[in-house]
């Protein structure tokens, strides 16, 4: 499956009112999700039939915690940059508006941007740049 068809499927996703959308085109499986509404539509490429990967909720930890974590969707290399040798997209303590690119995971040589789920101030951040993480690992959290 090449890289615009996978392309177009993301923006059918983002502009449609369906949470995920899986394609299989011969030995590759393609599943596009929404980890919540109003956010890009995001993905995660794999060579297995099914995927057990289940999106991630970003809500509070806790009914007192006003901050938000902002957890990978997928599995892959993290980049805090958008390219080598540019800064990063965001620090601690930076103010971040929804949608603001915050990373970019890099999976099969898809780049899924992951976005602030809502406006606030960056709280924590993963040390991890370059690296690969988790699905579900924290990356930031937002206060």
């Amino acid at each position: 499956m090449n890289l615009s068809k996978i392309k177009t499927l993301i923006d059918f996703v983002g502009r449609s009112n369906i949470s995920e959308l899986t394609v299989t085109e011969k030995d590759v499986t393609v599943r596009i999700f929404r980890t919540s509404p109003g956010q890009e539509a995001v993905a995660e490429p794999s060579k297995e039939p099914e995927s057990t990967t289940k999106p991630v909720s970003q809500a509070p930890s806790s009914a007192e915690k006003t901050s938000y974590a902002v957890k990978a969707p997928v599995f892959g290399v993290l980049h805090k940059a958008p390219a080598p040798g540019e800064p990063p997209f965001v620090a601690i303590g930076d103010a971040v508006e929804e949608g603001q690119t915050l990373f970019i995971i890099e999976a099969m040589k898809v780049f899924n941007t992951i976005a602030a789920p809502r406006s606030g101030r960056i709280t924590h951040l993963t040390h991890i740049d370059n690296g690969e993480v988790e699905t579900g690992d924290l990356l930031a959290e937002i206060g």
